[in-house]
């Protein structure tokens, strides 16, 4: 078959000398160039932009040129806002549902002195599941669900979610050590998210009075009732607002240094706390019984599960 003559001789296959062609697909005729480097690009290679199209690698480049958005405090944000506070608020609930239908549920997670000096520590934090009635856990969840998931969007999920623990952690410290001996409730934590939405009002530039408000009349009603542990609350209220002033307030190069020296400050204080209580109720003879009959209840316990 005798082939097509052009100016300089027969016709070639492919692109035509001069003709420009796609730099990611060199066998490609195309006269669309991207936007940004000018280089030409075939339809499977262009994107649409604001002015024109761009190549993948310039749209690749410009992504990873824009700043992530941030929280208040540095932390990222999320796509779902106040998702901690409302996962903690519906496990809570269904762990008061669980203590209806079993008061061993109660017994297990509860803060008891007897239980943590025989070596439950985990109790300090799984106190803030149980409570003591549906008023309780109601009260408590509410003031959660309407402060908490604000405080989590200027905080960001894992500052809020660190808050919320070291405040228990810290509550739960304080109660061990000077308290009763017998305690429910998440309000240790609550007053911590309560102590952080005054430091960010006043951050942001908000007029501080009422979360001071909150505070103050949680705290006269935590004093006037005999029956609630005014330590707890202390102990979440001090954490929170000690540890949201560092996620607020540090120099932002040094943000993550000082939020997680902070933390670590409050945890080691709150178990130091522990620790020395720990300490007295084994050293006191009436309190020995006791702690040794819920260590051999613990290690019979342990034997029966590793049988099984």
């Amino acid at each position: 078959m005798t082939q097509p003559l052009g100016p300089d001789g027969p016709a070639r296959d492919g692109p035509q000398a001069g003709v420009p062609t796609c730099y990611r697909h060199p066998g490609r005729e195309t006269y669309v160039r991207c936007a940004r480097c000018d280089r030409p690009i075939c339809p499977d290679c262009m994107t649409s932009a604001a002015v024109g199209f761009q190549c993948p690698e310039c749209i690749r480049d410009g992504r990873a040129s824009v700043r992530e958005a941030r929280t208040l405090a540095g932390g990222r944000v999320g796509s779902r806002p106040g998702v901690v506070t409302r996962t903690i608020v519906y496990v809570t609930v269904g762990v008061f549902v669980l203590q209806v239908l079993s008061g061993e549920v109660t017994r297990q997670l509860a803060l008891v002195n007897f239980a943590v000096a025989a070596g439950e520590w985990y109790r300090l934090i799984t106190v803030t599941l149980v409570h003591g009635s549906i008023l309780h856990v109601a009260f408590n969840m509410y003031a959660l669900w309407l402060v908490g998931q604000q405080v989590e969007v200027w905080l960001g999920r894992w500052r809020f979610l660190t808050l919320y623990l070291v405040s228990a952690l810290a509550g739960s410290s304080l109660s061990y050590a000077f308290g009763g001996g017998y305690s429910v409730g998440a309000s240790g934590a609550i007053f911590g998210v309560f102590g952080a939405l005054a430091v960010l009002y006043r951050r942001l530039g908000y007029d501080p009075r009422p979360a001071l408000a909150l505070i103050v009349i949680n705290l006269a009603l935590t004093f006037a009732i005999p029956t609630i542990d005014w330590h707890a609350h202390v102990g979440g209220l001090v954490a929170g607002v000690l540890l949201t002033l560092a996620f607020a307030y540090a120099p932002r190069r040094w943000r993550t240094q000082v939020a997680v020296a902070t933390t670590a400050v409050l945890v080691v204080v709150s178990l130091g706390l522990v620790a020395g209580r720990t300490a007295t109720l084994r050293q006191d003879p009436r309190q020995q019984a006791c702690i040794q009959q819920v260590s051999t209840c613990l290690k019979l316990l342990q034997t029966d599960v590793s049988g099984l």
